[in-house]
C-alpha cells in the first residue's frame, strides 16, 4: 500500500495547482532557464526574453520569488542595483525544465505539421 501524498494536484483546492501553472507557465521556463549561468538584472531578463513586457517580467519575478523559487537582491548602491539569481529550489527546476524545452524543440516540427493539418480541414 503507498503511502498518500501531502499535496494532490488532481484535487480542485488543491495548492500544488497553483505551483504547477507557475511552473508550466511559458515566462517561467524561459525566465528559469535564463537564470541558470548567473544572477542577472532586470533590464538584462527583460533584452533576454524576447517578447515578455515589463508588467510581465516583473510579475513573474515577483511570483518565482514569493514561491521561492528566484531569490531578488538590492545592492546598496546609487542608483540601487538588483540582480536576481535562482534558489537553490530553483535550481532544482533546470533538468526537468531543460527536458521540456528540449523535447519542444526536438518536436516542433511534427506538432506544426499536425497543426497545419488540422488548420486545413477546419
Amino acid at each position: 500500500m503507498s503511502t498518500p501524498r501531502p499535496y494532490d494536484p488532481f484535487a480542485r483546492d488543491c495548492p500544488s495547482r497553483r505551483l504547477l501553472d507557475r511552473i508550466g507557465d511559458r515566462w517561467t521556463v524561459l525566465l528559469i532557464t535564463t537564470l541558470e549561468d548567473g544572477p542577472r538584472r532586470f533590464s538584462e531578463l527583460l533584452h533576454t526574453v524576447d517578447g515578455i513586457s515589463q508588467k510581465m517580467l516583473t510579475q513573474t519575478l515577483r511570483s518565482l520569488e514569493a514561491d521561492g523559487l528566484v531569490l531578488r537582491t538590492v545592492h546598496p548602491e546609487i542608483p540601487p542595483r538588483v540582480e536576481y539569481e535562482l534558489t537553490e529550489l530553483g535550481r532544482s527546476l533546470l533538468e526537468p525544465l531543460g527536458a521540456l524545452i528540449s523535447w519542444a524543440t526536438d518536436h516542433m516540427g511534427e506538432v506544426q505539421t499536425s497543426r497545419d493539418a488540422v488548420s486545413a480541414t477546419a
